[in-house]
């Protein structure tokens, strides 16, 4: 469980979070929702210790689970499975009883009898902390994430993105906390498994608390429902279910704005009466009265809900550039003894619009870097044609520099702009004020995803390489983002779980790996995008 009291956020001058009360119990599943950039992502992480709020205080009794959005481990040489058993602590015992297995089948006899000994001790530590059991369920997990064998027996390292987001998800799941903190967890998920975290979630005894864009996880799942207001940085706290939630938020809506034009209608007729009385002394008073009571008509009323802001987005006007502005052949990738995809051959034409599918760990994002130059292939190679301009979308987001600040970032994408220009477009994106000066590492998830954009539209690339661009958008900047797809000019190739997305792209073609066969583009195709 978790208690706040008094919570309070701020990033320099900017409020968050007006101090705010809440608890999180055993069967609480709330929706923390909000528009991108209303603070979310900084509540969940206060939530789990890794910050520290402004002001008042924080308490937790149990374990906390926090799954971050964009989740890194330092030991990129772990195992798959061992990053997973690693939270109950098992991944040790495990590796000590694999090499003590080795040597059991030393030709020694001391060696072997040592072994021996030493292994009944490992096991019994191993069955002592849930043993088989547990690696059975952990398994069990991590394939209904869609994590097989294959995977589970890779490093880290040699994991797409996706694959390591989905091992994080599978190792808090594992790890049988008390309370869970879930930030967009059905990014990089297909279809089934997202089902069956639905079902996992709702069946869930533990205090929850799950930041998604995705309304059906959300209809699923919550039965209380937090809103981050980001204009007025309070916390509206509704003991509702999705659909209730959406009408009564609705509802009081409506009540705020009946409410206030029944006052700004009385206040008007006071004010006016105020005036006509003032041109005599012997009234000025009663005027000044009705003046009064006028404001404080209108000043005792709920505030009517401000409609969020969306960033304004237009992919760039692409600059000139030859008949095929872009080609490889040949290109093929492993790590170590694992081949993720080979002998894959692409040509974008000017203006081409070309869509890779293919399931979780088939390459998708590894072939996206080495198109744009961030990875090298095995074989092959990546050729430019005659005025190729690259615009690289991470979902990521290595393309921006961390330790950087916000205008820095946009500085180096667009080194020609003006400080004045470069501000402008910022704000466009809503980076304003003290906000474009914050270094990119305490930015969320949909602020990153809004920063790297707005180095795109500053680009003037004429082709662009968008990996999962809508992920961590809320549906306004989603819309955003289709919209600008439909209207770009320019070659784009997509990597999407998103149908919406790949819809507004209108792709002529498709690029299936690992085998790397081409297609031109068909309504059959759809139906492996949610399970890409």
């Amino acid at each position: 469980m978790i208690t706040a009291s008094g919570v309070e956020l701020r990033i320099g001058a900017r409020v968050l979070l007006e101090p705010s009360t809440f608890r999180i119990a055993a069967g609480d599943r709330i929706g923390l929702v909000g528009r991108n950039g209303a603070g979310k992502t900084t509540l969940t992480k206060t939530l789990s210790g890794e910050t520290q709020p402004t002001g008042g205080t924080i308490s937790r009794a149990g374990q906390v689970g926090y799954l971050p959005q964009d989740p890194r481990t330092g030991d990129l040489t772990m195992l798959a499975m061992d990053r997973v058993l690693s939270v109950r602590g098992l991944d040790e015992i495990v590796r000590q009883m694999r090499a003590t297995e080795v040597a059991m089948a030393d030709g020694d006899d001391a060696t072997r009898d040592a072994a021996m000994e030493r292994y009944s001790k490992l096991e019994a530590r191993f069955t002592a902390a849930g043993g088989y059991a547990a690696e059975s369920e952990a398994h069990r997990i991590a394939s209904n994430l869609g994590l097989d064998e294959r995977v589970l027996g890779q490093t880290i390292g040699t994991l797409s993105g996706g694959q390591r987001r989905r091992v994080e998800l599978a190792r808090i799941l594992f790890s049988g906390v008390d309370t869970l903190l879930l930030d967009e967890p059905t990014n990089h998920l297909d279809a089934d498994s997202i089902a069956w975290l639905r079902d996992y979630l709702r069946a869930y005894s533990g205090g929850l608390i799950v930041i998604s864009h995705d309304a059906d996880l959300l209809r699923a799942v919550v039965n209380k429902v937090f809103h981050l207001d980001a204009n007025r940085g309070q916390l509206d706290q509704y003991n509702l279910g999705w659909d209730a939630y959406l009408q009564q938020r609705e509802t009081d809506e409506k009540r705020r704005r009946r409410e206030r034009a029944n006052a700004e209608k009385k206040a008007a007729v006071l004010l006016a009466q105020a005036d006509k009385m003032r041109a005599k002394a012997t009234k000025a008073v009663a005027a000044q009265n009705m003046a009064r009571r006028a404001e404080k008509m209108l000043s005792g009323l709920e505030a009517a809900r401000m409609s969020d802001k969306v960033a304004h987005l237009r992919f760039p006007d692409p600059a000139p550039c030859g008949k095929t502005p872009l080609t490889a052949e040949g290109l093929s990738k492993s790590y170590g003894s694992q081949e993720v995809f080979t002998d894959v051959d692409l040509a974008i034409d000017r203006g081409s619009k070309v869509v890779v599918l293919g399931l979780n760990g088939a390459g998708k994002t590894t072939l996206l870097r080495i198109l744009g130059g961030i990875e090298k292939s095995d074989t092959g190679e990546v050729k430019p044609g005659h005025g190729l301009k690259l615009g690289y979308y991470a979902q990521e987001h290595e393309t921006l520099d961390l330790e950087r600040t916000v205008v820095e970032n946009l500085r180096t994408a667009a080194p020609d702009l003006t400080d004045t220009q470069v501000r402008s477009v910022l704000g466009s994106f809503l980076f304003s004020g003290d906000d474009a000066d914050k270094p990119a590492r305490v930015l969320s998830g949909g602020e990153k995803t809004r920063l790297a954009l707005a180095a795109l539209v500053v680009s003037a690339a004429n082709v662009l390489l968008l990996d999962e661009p809508t992920n961590n958008l809320d549906p306004a900047s989603r819309e955003e983002i289709l919209a600008a797809l439909r209207n770009y000019a320019g070659a784009v190739v997509l990597v999407s779980h998103d149908e919406g997305a790949v819809a507004a792209l209108d792709p002529e073609r498709v690029l299936l790996l690992p085998d790397g066969a081409e297609d031109l583009w068909g309504a059959d195709y759809l139906d492996l995008i949610a399970l890409a």
